[in-house]
């Protein structure tokens, strides 16, 4: 069950990772009648370059009339995070590791920020993302996301709506809302190799235990089969 009702059809951004949650997102944005304006926005992380392979992939696959071309932004973090292991590729967290450890900070504070005035620059008065209940973060909160709207709103003296549908929901409940979408050509991983899932990392890791517990077929290509757990 959701948190947020979608709304009549209309118009939506949607912020894009090219991981399974945003990607159910758009696609059942797109079943249920909404013109939908995919936006990624660059970091300059180890792990976007597949990450948007992937993206444009799925984006292909399911285009539509309504599916408009997935737009670029730009927030590079090099000068923010230094040498985190979201920039070098080195000390990923793997499959042991609590979901706390792949904590990005401010990460929706630099999504939404440029996603938001993007929206606002273009006259579109909502923006979904699905960030999930089992997010631990700071930044992923409905008080964050309410107070976050509201600061944007008054900086430039408009309103876009931030909707997370998603927030009641488990990933488990995610992958079940729309299996049938290619969700093989979505991308989850944080230490890619060979432009493929890792199959050891944290993120791999909740992506195999979510397709096991919802008992689907899990059809991604990883690098490793079996999550390492030494």
């Amino acid at each position: 069950m959701t948190t947020q009702t979608v709304g009549p059809p209309s118009l939506r951004a949607v912020l894009v990772s090219g991981g399974l949650d945003s990607a159910v997102l758009v696609g059942e944005l797109l079943l249920l009648g909404h013109v939908i304006q995919p936006l990624y926005v660059r970091c300059g992380l180890y792990w976007e370059v597949v990450e948007l392979d992937h993206l444009h992939g799925f984006l292909k696959t399911i285009q539509s009339p309504a599916l408009r071309p997935l737009h670029i932004l730009e927030m590079p973090v090099r000068d923010l995070y230094g040498e985190h292991w979201s920039l070098s590729g080195q000390g990923v967290p793997d499959a042991e590791t609590p979901d706390d450890a792949v904590f990005l900070p401010g990460r929706n504070v630099l999504l939404l920020s440029k996603a938001m005035l993007w929206c606002h620059l273009h006259n579109i008065a909502e923006i979904a993302m699905a960030p999930l209940a089992s997010n631990p973060f700071p930044d992923a909160t409905p008080s964050f996301f309410a107070d976050f709207e509201a600061v944007v709103d008054q900086a430039v003296n408009g309103h876009v709506r931030v909707r997370q549908p998603y927030l009641g929901l488990h990933k488990i409940d995610v992958i079940r809302r729309c299996a049938g979408l290619p969700l093989e050509l979505t991308f989850s991983c944080i230490r890619p190799v060979g432009g493929l899932h890792c199959g050891k990392c944290n993120k791999c890791a909740e992506r195999q235990k979510a397709f096991a517990e919802a008992q689907l077929a899990d059809r991604t290509q990883y690098h490793q089969e079996k999550p390492c757990t030494a």
